[in-house]
């Protein structure tokens, strides 16, 4: 069943935008918004200045709520979800159409080394309920830390459910060579009406390259 849900984003006096998703509870999660998808994209609304003219990538988009509202403070916004899902993608472009938003709509399929991936040059990674399944972590880290290695100075914004466990999220980051620079509530960051709606235990982690242990492993090597 198809069902069209609103978002606001703004005070509580006057609303800046609305963002309208297009759901179908019936289907995979792809085609749902969920808790982690809110709170990252009430994060991109109260840093729009961060993001107004930066180039965004959001993995694993589904209803890609935080990425249309990246585009809507002004990012050049790319998103991606499963190469193989075409319905998720079909209705990626649908929902780009019904808030008059322009983004390019990417076949994305984590671990794939294909032509899709060598042409995206973010500046910021978004990724809401990536961390979800275990057995994708690896896929993801590696694409992440592809594009973070290939954009210096670019940045990995998550938000998860505190699910799987930070220790199995800290190892990845280390196997990696990656750094956690920014770890917060997600809750904390939203206003009171939208944290009465949701449930769970959100973080918020802002992830980059961890220059420093890539320097000391090189030099191990060299000895």
């Amino acid at each position: 069943m198809k069902t069209i849900s609103r978002h606001f984003f703004g005070d509580s006096e006057k609303t800046a935008f609305s963002i309208s998703i297009v759901e179908n509870m019936k289907e995979d999660y792809g085609l749902f918004v969920w808790p982690c998808s809110i709170v990252l994209a009430e994060y991109v609304w109260q840093h729009k200045l961060r993001f107004s003219g930066n180039n965004v990538v959001e993995l694993g988009a589904g209803t890609c709520l935080p990425g249309l509202v990246a585009a809507k403070v002004g990012s050049n916004v790319t998103l991606t979800d499963d190469a193989n899902r075409l319905e998720v993608l079909d209705n990626m472009r649908g929902v780009c159409e019904l808030n008059n938003l322009k983004c390019e709509v990417l076949g994305l399929t984590w671990g794939v080394w294909d032509a899709s991936i060598f042409s995206l040059h973010p500046k910021i990674i978004l990724g809401a309920d990536v961390l979800y399944d275990a057995r994708a972590f690896d896929d993801l880290f590696a694409t992440v830390t592809f594009l973070l290695q290939s954009n210096p100075g670019s940045v990995f914004i998550t938000t998860y459910h505190n699910r799987s466990g930070h220790h199995l999220i800290e190892f990845l980051m280390v196997k990696w060579g990656l750094k956690c620079v920014k770890l917060l509530d997600g809750f904390s960051l939203l206003p009171s009406d939208k944290a009465a709606r949701l449930s769970g235990n959100i973080q918020l982690a802002e992830i980059m390259m961890n220059h420093e242990q890539i320097e000391e492993t090189s030099s191990s090597g060299a000895r």
